[in-house]
């Protein structure tokens, strides 16, 4: 049980973290003068710069406590579709018919990939 809260977790950081980094509109500005490195970046970009790179360490535990190549697809998988909502409902882009298949395709591979477990 702990093993699938685990990957709740990770989902939920990685979605809120590009949801939070394409809200902020600021991928950062990294400056060297003088000899001195300085980072600037809006505070809603950090929090998603924040919440992605803790959801990326989460990750590799995660990758450990699985079979790589059944956690790998399943999470990258279940990543797009939720982006694709996300996108919807946060950014108001627009789904076209393709981006529904090729959603509607990722799901049914991610069951597939279940039927025996």
């Amino acid at each position: 049980m702990m093993k699938i809260i685990l990957v709740i977790i990770y989902l939920i950081l990685t979605i809120s973290g590009l949801i939070l980094m394409k809200k902020g509109g600021n991928s950062g500005t990294l400056a060297i003068e003088n000899g001195n490195a300085s980072f600037v970046i809006n505070l809603i970009s950090f929090a998603g710069l924040f919440c992605y790179l803790f959801s990326f360490l989460l990750f590799t535990k995660i990758v450990i406590m699985f079979d790589l190549s059944y956690i790998m697809p399943i999470c990258t998988g279940i990543v797009q579709v939720i982006s694709l909502i996300a996108s919807k409902i946060v950014f108001k882009e627009n789904i076209s018919i393709y981006g529904i298949i090729g959603a509607s395709l990722v799901i049914a591979g991610i069951i597939v990939m279940n039927l025996k477990r």
